[in-house]
């Protein structure tokens, strides 16, 4: 009996061992769709995404270069109209390693909305398809298309007209089981009471630390705009206005009105941008070159203000009119007085103003409501302080050049943020105009500049002359030309990971002195020299070449088909290299394994390579598509093709996934995954080189 239990358990262990080792294919996210009536003549279409812990899924809002946003295509159909774009619950924003930028995603549950009209009395059923993408920490999946289908109630005080018989609305079958999902709509669309959901409720409070950076960022702009010359003199002539007032008590409350009175005007202008705008722009404002161009302008417009080439004035007749309210007292002269100032610092305070509203009018609608708040509170605070404590006044350093210095610092600051709008166009459009080099040759330039201005070498129309450099002043020309030293190694290709938010991709760095150094293959040979390795050459043309690379300056083809029949011309082993273009383990892998000489040598010279990407979102001929016997699906890109081939061939489809076959497309070895082991990756190379020898 004790012999027949250690043979029962040790069947279960290898039996348990062979499961986990079994390659599976991942699906970290899990969607269900349900319906909810508004009205008679509204519903709401309701996509909720179950995320597996420790993945993520991203948002629909995304940088250009980052990951696949997640996105909505329904089929047109007569019995209803799309109202609006789809709502999605306030994301988190963070920066993501995957992808080395900050990105919006959610985790755990995102429940994604979408109102219709109905306009047939007839039950309609509204069918299309979204496309997603997750990663975790250290991974990325190819994105995933998931097809949706919903029954909708008609609309009884329509038109009597003739549709199509209803269908009952399903979920995706390998997804979430059919029935749940047509029970939960049934319920959902004839018990729950009228009104939209809240995606912010039905997914969870995120965290907003976003709104927390720019409320920040924009309290900081306010304390820098009241050390401008059109500012900071303003504080003790406005101060006197309150001193005049005998009742101290009136005096502090009509102190407190003034300093409300500003945050209130700012916020307001906020507010209107926020209205005026709102969220729905959001992805236009991110990606579209119209306004990413209009707002690169608006910050040289202010950038030239700042550096002194003209002042940006109000009105005078606006102004005085202001100032002549001011004169009543009371809380109607305290608004005036507050209004007054906020017209006459414009030429100053305008840059900075309008460089926030800028900043934060492509995001979510309380952006430019909080970016006004924090700049409208750090504004209003020396003068409410003041006013409250006017003997503190004796303490204030005196006005002089020094304000202007200011003004102009602000200037090359702003000079270098706005070329940030103009790569987010030149990325989107591909017009090759401001590519990371260049990108950094100005940042280098300006900030150069900015370093001999804070030193007195470089002077301004309204500048005083400079006698002596104060130990501030020097600071932080230590600092800028830190800064400066800090960009330079990037100029040949350092990937300067600090500005990674800020900087063009390191793919569009034409002079990359790592990439040179790979590509010509210099590796240290046994003897201690330099050894340059040649590659083998190919059977011909790689199809996609132009668009495709291999790196440290291998050859290969990016086409199954091609690289097999090359493959059976030579006599040679595939080497397949299922990869991504955001599949940073593969950058990883091809860093720290591939660049290995013995590495580089056995797949140069003992295997055809055919890399395979499975996001590539180039659209293929008619003749190339297939339809997939996984989902049974028509797979019309590079991308889609290859990541059905991973999936319906090796039952994986993570990336890295490296695979040897003969010229029969037959495994020679297991395949293998994700590991930095060199010995490791060449144990499996001979593996399979041994066994293809074998086969001959």
């Amino acid at each position: 009996m004790k012999k027949f239990q250690n043979l029962l358990l040790l069947l279960l262990i290898v039996l348990g061992s062979s499961v986990t080792a079994f390659p599976q294919v991942l699906k970290p996210v899990k969607w269900s769709f349900t319906t909810k009536q508004i009205s008679n003549s509204e519903a709401q279409l309701i996509f909720t995404a179950t995320i597996e812990p420790s993945w993520h899924l991203y948002s629909q809002d995304i940088p250009p270069d980052g990951p696949v946003p997640t996105s909505f295509t329904f089929e047109p159909g007569p019995g209803y109209k799309v109202i609006g774009k789809v709502k999605e619950p306030k994301a988190k924003e963070e920066f993501d390693k995957n992808f080395d930028m900050v990105v919006k995603y959610f985790a755990d549950k995102a429940v994604f909305t979408q109102k219709i009209e109905v306009l047939t009395d007839k039950d309609i059923v509204i069918k299309g398809f979204l496309e997603f993408m997750c990663c975790d920490d250290s991974r990325c999946l190819p994105p995933d298309e998931v097809d949706f289908e919903f029954r909708v109630k008609g609309n009884p005080d329509a038109g009597k007209k003739t549709e199509a018989p209803a269908v009952i609305a399903v979920d995706t079958a390998a997804l979430v089981p059919a029935d749940t999902v047509v029970a939960s709509a049934v319920a959902d669309t004839a018990a729950q009471d009228t009104g939209e959901i809240n995606p912010d409720e039905a997914g969870g409070l995120e965290e907003h630390s976003s709104l927390w950076a720019l409320f920040f960022f924009s309290f900081i702009a306010g304390l820098a705009a009241i050390l401008t010359p059109c500012v900071f003199p303003m504080i003790p002539m406005t101060v006197t206005f309150f001193l005049k007032e005998k009742d101290k008590v009136k005096a502090k409350f009509q102190a407190l009105t003034y300093g409300f009175s500003i945050i209130l005007i700012y916020t307001v202008i906020g507010t209107v941008v926020a209205i005026t705008l709102g969220a729905n722009f959001a992805n236009f404002l991110s990606t579209h070159w119209l306004p990413n161009i209009l707002f690169f302008l608006i910050f040289m417009f202010f950038a030239a203000s700042f550096l002194g080439m003209f002042e940006i004035t109000l009105p005078s007749w606006l102004i005085n009119k202001s100032d002549s309210q001011a004169d009543r007292g009371g809380i109607i002269g305290s608004f005036f007085m507050a209004f007054t100032l906020v017209l006459v610092s414009f030429s100053c305070t305008g840059p900075i103003v309008g460089a926030i509203l800028v900043a934060s009018a492509s995001g979510q609608v309380l952006e430019p409501i909080i970016g006004m708040l924090g700049f409208s509170l750090a504004f209003a605070l020396p003068f409410t302080l003041f006013a409250f404590f006017p003997r503190w006044l004796n303490n204030m350093p005196k006005s002089g050049g020094w304000l202007n210095s200011v003004k102009v610092i602000l200037g090359f600051i702003e000079l270098a943020l706005g070329l940030k709008f103009l790569s987010i166009a030149d990325q989107t459009y591909h017009w090759g105009i401001l590519d990371r080099e260049v990108y950094l040759a100005f940042w280098i330039v300006i900030f150069t500049l900015m370093g001999f201005y804070l030193l007195g070498k470089l002077k301004f129309s309204h500048d005083n002359d400079l006698k002596f450099i104060s130990v501030p002043r020097l600071s932080l020309a230590i600092i800028t030309f830190t800064f400066v030293l800090y960009m330079i190694p990037g100029m040949f290709g350092a990937p300067l990971q600090a500005l990674s938010g800020y900087l063009p991709p390191q793919s569009t760095h034409d002079f990359d002195l790592n990439k040179i150094v790979r590509d010509n293959v210099q590796v240290f040979g046994g003897g201690g020299g330099m050894a340059s390795e040649k590659p083998t050459g190919l059977c011909d043309k790689p199809k996609h070449g132009e668009l495709l690379h291999l790196p440290h300056g291998l050859e290969g083809y990016f086409d199954y088909e091609q690289g097999l029949t090359c493959a059976a011309q030579q006599n040679k082993p595939v080497f397949i290299d299922f990869t991504g273009h955001g599949c940073v383990n593969c950058r990883e892998m091809e860093a720290r394994v591939w660049s290995d000489p013995r590495v580089l040598k056995k797949l140069r010279e003992e295997f055809v390579i055919v890399a395979l990407y499975v996001d590539d979102k180039t659209q293929l001929p008619e003749s190339e598509w297939i339809t997939s016997t996984y989902d049974g699906k028509v797979k019309k890109t590079i991308g889609k093709k290859y990541a059905d081939f991973q999936i319906s061939r090796f039952n994986v489809n993570a990336q890295p996934y490296y695979v040897l076959l003969d010229t029969k497309g037959n495994t020679l070895v297991p395949p293998k995954a994700y590991d930095l082991d060199v010995e490791n990756f060449l144990t499996f190379l001979d593996a399979g080189l041994t066994e293809f020898k074998a086969r001959q």
